[in-house]
This record gives C-alpha cells, structure tokens and sequence, in this order.
C-alpha cells in the first residue's frame, strides 16, 4: 500500500510476507487455533525465510532491515494468524531489543544468532503476579554473592517460556531505589532453581505458550548482567516502545482482516430483498471502520519511521499502540455484528479474530498506561 513513510523495498518485503501468510499461513490458521500449536514445520520455514532476523544486524546472523520492514511483515501476516506473527514479535523485538540496545559485543555474538535461527527461544521477563502495569514495583531480587548473584522471584505471563532456553529477567539489585534500583539479567532456563510453571488456557492467540517461570536460589554469574547494574528499568522500557509499535502492526492486521471479511460477508448477505451492503446504516458503520483503521496505520508507520530515524518515539509509539490497538478491538467487534448469528459460530473467521484481538489492549502496556506515558510526555 502506497505510503510517504515506505518505499520499494518496504514493498516488496509486505509482498513476500502476504505471500507467505496467503500461502502457508491462512491454510493452517483455524487447525493452530483448535490444536493450541503452531505446527514444527512452519516455524522452520520462517527462520529459513528470515523472518526471525528482520531487525536483527547482518553480523549477528539477520537481514539488518528497519523497523518498517518489520511493521509491514508482522500486518501481513497478522491478518491471517495472529499467533505465527508472534513468533516473528518475540524474535524481533522483546528477545532480541534489550541485547541490542544493552548487551556487550560478546553477548550480542552468543545469544542472537540462535534467535535467527530459530534454534534458541529468548523471553522477556518483567511481568509479575503484583507488578504488572506497575513493573517498577517488581520484587524479584538479585542479591550479590562474590562475583555471582543469587536470584530469587516469580514472573507471569511470559511469552513462550516453556520453550525457552534463556530468559531476561528484571530483579531489584538496589530494593530502596525503586525503579533505579533494577538490573537485567539473562538467564539459562536449564540454571538449578529454574522452572515454569504450567500452561495458561488463553481466550485467544493460541499457538503460543504462555507461563510463569520460577527463580530460587538461582546462581547466575556477574557475566550474565545485560547492561549496567541498576539501569535494567531504562532497558525495559525503551524495549517496549519496539515492542509497542509490534503489537499496534499486529493489531492493523487483525482489523483489516475482519474489514475484509464484513465487506465480503454483507456484499454477499441478502435480507429483505437486498444484499445488506445496500444498507445505508451498515453502510455508514463500515466507512467508519474503514477510516479509524487507516488513521491507525498512519500512526503506526510514523511510529516505526521515527524509531528508523533515530528520533524519540515514546510518545509516538504509545499513540499508535493505544490508537490501534483500541480502533481494531471496535473495528472487529463491528465485523462481528455484521455477521449476525454466523459471527458467533467458530466456522466463522471473524470468531477467531474477536478472540485475538482481546488481548492487544492489555500486553505490553495496557491503553490505560499508555495514556499515562502519552500524557508524561505531553505534560513533562
């Protein structure tokens, strides 16, 4: 789609992806829904396309693209599985972000090229049982023991922690300095004192494991800090305006998926004589979904053009976060009503989508904490 934030090479990487979603993913979309997994073999065929390397440097083992390379792939694919686009999410973006921004040379050479190649899965560990919107006030602890640390805490809802291999844990190495006081941390999963907890059952966005992983007494070496010491809290948050901007592209694909659908859907769907799409007010709806869903993807691809520029994009990845995420919720939500009874049947596409689309709100910041970031920054 024509756009002053993309060229021709932004282009044709949206048309390799919608290749790749129409062809391998859509088939497979309600199967990964129903069985809760994304099958062995399109999981290879991604690392194999790149598609975990996108923003990933060429000297790490990625293609070293931008980030509106990856926003354009994660909507591509969205459209057809919100689940598959995760796989790319968490490689791109909350696995690979923190080391990038943080990690030593030596780091970055050990950890990222496996993420390519899909032969080692990296979680992002901040969340807590009582320090979820509120992740300053997260109470696992990194007590310093000799040229070690000894961690102990609980995270939840971690993306993919039961397939991990390390995790980048966030402990309060400094309890009294609150936000300040916070270093990261990565962990091998097969570390004594390391485990997971079970799997959650999601509403939607299945395929994709989610749980809480465990820390007792677990020893880790002071090579293991990512970054400084007590400047872990820097790191995560400047991860998720990256990640924000993911989840905003994730959620324009679900919503013009859905658009597409109700489109199809009421062109086809005859009541008192006519097809609904000859409904003046069904008409009217439409054109505003239409129009919410494109100020969205505006937002999102300033987001993204001003994170490959260089600029600050708190502000702006927050707006496209909270904007899209909440514009596809209602855009779908319509599509559904549109549909009727059909919408409420899981035969039906749209279903899926409703499910999917939940979620969007809440991860990675809720819209409610990016209002707050979106009025720290305006107010400052």
């Amino acid at each position: 789609m024509p756009s002053p934030f993309f060229n021709e090479d932004h282009e044709s990487i949206r048309d390799m992806a919608r290749d790749f979603a129409e062809k391998s993913v859509a088939p497979v979309a309600a199967e990964i829904d129903k069985n809760d997994t994304v099958p062995a073999d399109l999981v290879h065929t991604m690392a194999e396309m790149g598609l975990f390397g996108i923003k990933i440097p060429e000297e790490y083992g990625g293609s070293g693209l931008d980030m509106r390379s990856y926003v354009s792939v994660m909507e591509e694919v969205a459209r057809k599985s919100a689940t598959v686009s995760l796989y790319i999410s968490s490689t791109n973006s909350l696995s690979t972000a923190p080391i990038l921004l943080s990690g030593t040379e030596a780091q970055k050479k050990k950890y990222l090229p496996g993420v390519v190649t899909g032969e080692s899965i990296i979680v992002f560990a901040l969340t807590e049982p009582n320090a979820g919107s509120d992740a300053a006030s997260l109470t696992t602890k990194a007590v310093k023991d000799g040229d070690d640390y000894i961690l102990n805490g609980r995270k939840c809802f971690i993306t993919f922690a039961p397939l991990a291999d390390h995790a980048i844990v966030y402990a309060k190495t400094s309890p009294d300095k609150g936000a300040k006081g916070i270093t990261a941390f990565l962990v091998d999963m097969k570390l004594p004192g390391v485990s997971v907890g079970k799997k959650e059952e999601k509403m939607g966005q299945r395929g994709v494991p989610v749980s809480d992983v465990l820390l007792e007494d677990t020893r880790v070496s002071k090579d293991c800090i990512l970054g400084e010491v007590d400047l872990g809290f820097i790191n995560a948050m400047k991860t998720l305006s990256v990640g924000r901007v993911g989840v905003a592209a994730l959620s324009l694909g679900l919503a013009q998926e859905a658009l597409d659908l109700a489109v199809q859907y009421t062109k086809l769907r005859v009541q008192f004589g006519r097809p609904l799409a000859k409904n003046q007010a069904l008409r009217f709806m439409m054109a505003d979904m239409e129009t919410r869903l494109n100020a969205a993807r505006l937002l999102v691809y300033n987001a993204a053009w001003l994170l490959d520029s260089k600029q600050d994009a708190t502000k702006a990845a927050s707006m496209a976060k909270y904007y899209a995420t909440e514009a596809a919720k209602d855009i779908i939500d319509k599509a559904l009503q549109l549909h009727g009874g059909y919408g409420y049947s899981r035969e039906y596409e749209i279903e899926r989508l409703y499910r999917d689309i939940r979620v969007t709100t809440i991860y990675e910041g809720s819209s409610q904490v990016q209002q707050m970031v979106i009025a720290g920054q305006l107010l400052k």
